[in-house]
């Protein structure tokens, strides 16, 4: 599903919605992912409200679920628990607002390769996600790598995932980036199951999230490796405020960056 994603700029929203149209992209709302926001009700309605002022249809619309301290795959039953509840708030929320979907992180240790623990990974996330993807039909599931250093354990879990229609990558490029491990690897490995990217620039080094054409990373090498293996993914311009989501769309126009 080929589409442009961009978040919301509530300090600008009239610009923010026309750069929408413009580019016929939808929201992504990163509102709602905090623990303090989980559990206050009437601030979550205060917010969908607020949207629904300025926007008429969810439905293309996507949401950062939650992800501090989110670890499913622990072995202490009450990390999982609250894991496990901040997941289904995450994803109610997207039910009620009629959200296409939500994205998670993978949550893994960085560099930590033991063979028991990236078992448990994908055992336990297998149970876990396969519970969440029947809870909730009409929503997808996006799990995005996270500081991963390769992309063979995530792939994992999506094969073992593949029979579930709502269920699929988020590819973050620029995780991918400086990850140790090379970006069109990442590309090539996940390709089969990304349903959904985050894209942003850096130094190749760290998590910077600056305008697309500010950083190191090659776009269009990006652009070359959508093709190269049929990636068919919408993608979220992953850049706060109109000043670098506009910079970030005027490179990607003039250099024929997917999907601009």
């Amino acid at each position: 599903m080929k589409g442009l994603y961009l978040i919301p700029d509530k300090t600008n929203i009239e610009e923010s919605l026309q750069l929408l149209k413009t580019y016929q992209g939808a929201y992504e709302y990163n509102d709602f992912f905090l623990p303090d926001i989980l559990d206050d009700k009437k601030k979550q309605l205060e917010i969908i409200e607020y949207y629904a002022k300025v926007r008429n249809d969810f439905s293309k619309d996507t949401m950062h679920g939650a992800f501090l301290d989110v670890t499913p795959h622990s072995t202490d039953r009450r990390i999982r628990e609250i894991s496990e509840l901040r997941v289904r708030q995450s994803m109610d929320i997207a039910k009620e607002m009629g959200l296409r979907g939500v994205v998670f992180h993978t949550n893994r240790i960085y560099g930590f390769r033991d063979a028991a623990y990236l078992k448990n990974w994908k055992e336990t996330n297998k149970v876990f996600f396969t519970s969440i993807c029947e809870a909730y039909p009409n929503q997808q599931v996006f799990l995005e790598n996270m500081f991963d250093e390769a992309p063979d354990v995530l792939r994992g879990l999506a094969e073992e995932m593949i029979d579930y229609s709502n269920f699929g990558v988020c590819l973050d490029y620029a995780h991918g980036a400086i990850s140790g491990t090379k970006a069109e690897v990442w590309m090539k490995e996940l390709a089969p199951f990304v349903k959904h990217m985050h894209i942003n620039d850096n130094d190749l080094k760290n998590d910077l999230h600056a305008a697309i054409g500010e950083g190191q990373i090659d776009w269009k090498k990006f652009h070359q490796e959508i093709e190269l293996y049929k990636v068919d993914a919408s993608v979220l311009v992953e850049v706060s405020g109109i000043e670098k989501q506009v910079k970030s769309l005027e490179y990607m126009k003039q250099n024929h960056i997917y999907p601009v």
